[in-house]
């Protein structure tokens, strides 16, 4: 397969059709890590709360408890909402690369929306079964690495450290399966399994080629692309991290006041290039899956015919002249 081919054309698409950058974005939302609720390594007391706060929470449990109830439903629509884009736009960018192959002139927001909507379910089943078997499995295998750990006294975990550095190559080729089962869905009308025996087969049946795509797409890509997106939030994160390791309450509030200030500047930034990036791997992915179940037909080696020997030259025959005709005969006499 012509790498180079694939990679340039990824990126022709989506810089001429930039409305998939939103649907990057929108496919953006499905992967959200939480890394917002890490903990920052400061402690606040019970001092830094107001005491006139906590004696309100004290005396109405109700309201407390009511907060609580909000937070959970919020939680929810939140996972809702981005599980309904993120399959949207996941769908979007791939029916876009492929309407984009046969030649449209144009992408719309609507057309997508629609072909997003219209795949919607059987996508997200996919997904959904998919990750179930891969958390199921893991929990097997955590639970019989923990039994023959306890049988042989500690030394299988020994001997288990060095499969565990196949965790990550695995999980990668197991990413690169389910990529490639959402592609068969969508571009084959497929069901969910018979894409992922599609998805399977593809791979399987293209493992050379699909090792070195995700190498360059995982590793050189999205690696170290989301790597440089997110370099600037070393920066918005400078004032909180200095206002913490100064100590005091000032310092802290006005360095966590200032980092949020800094990472709303940089929101939008971070949405678009993370747009843009999700975007190019996703029609990447796809013209991978198009190239490879796509390949033209092999022409039949016919056998070579046997010599044939040279026919001799006819020659023309001479013309024959006409005969001449006989001369009529002459009119008999009358008879009397």
């Amino acid at each position: 397969m012509d790498f180079g081919y694939v990679l340039k054309r990824a990126w022709e698409i989506i810089w001429k059709y930039k409305i998939l950058w939103i649907f990057g974005i929108l496919a953006s939302c499905g992967q959200a890590s939480g890394s917002s609720g890490s903990n920052s390594g400061y402690r606040f007391s019970a001092n830094d709360v107001s005491p006139r706060i906590q004696e309100f929470f004290n005396q109405n449990p109700g309201i407390t408890t009511t907060l609580i109830i909000l937070g959970i439903i919020l939680a929810i629509v939140v996972v809702i909402l981005a599980i309904l884009l993120g399959t949207v736009g996941r769908v979007g960018l791939i029916r876009g690369t492929v309407k984009a192959e046969q030649g449209a002139d144009r992408l719309t927001f609507g057309e997508l929306w629609r072909d997003g909507l219209t795949y919607f379910w059987r996508v997200f089943g996919l997904n959904l079964l998919l990750w179930v078997i891969i958390v199921i499995a893991i929990i097997l295998l955590s639970l019989l690495g923990v039994i023959l750990a306890i049988g042989t006294l500690g030394i299988f975990l020994v001997c288990l450290i060095p499969l565990l550095c196949l965790i990550v190559p695995i999980m990668w080729f197991i990413s690169i399966i389910i990529e490639q089962a959402n592609v068969a869905l969508v571009v084959e009308n497929l069901s969910i399994t018979q894409s992922i025996e599609r998805g399977w087969k593809v791979v399987r049946d293209n493992v050379g080629n699909m090792i070195v795509m995700g190498l360059i797409l995982i590793v050189g890509v999205s690696l170290i692309g989301g790597f440089v997106i997110g370099l600037p939030l070393l920066v918005v994160a400078i004032p909180a991290v200095a206002g913490i390791a100064t100590g005091t309450s000032d310092a802290v509030r006005n360095g966590l006041i200032l980092s949020g200030l800094f990472f709303i500047i940089y929101l939008p930034f971070l949405l678009l290039f993370s747009g843009i990036l999700r975007a190019y791997i996703s029609s990447a992915w796809t013209l991978t899956y198009l190239r490879l179940t796509n390949k033209p037909a092999p022409q039949p080696v016919m056998a070579p015919l046997p010599p044939v020997a040279p026919m001799a030259p006819e020659i023309p025959e001479s013309p024959v002249a006409p005969e001449p005709s006989a001369p009529p005969e002459p009119p008999l006499p009358p008879t009397g």
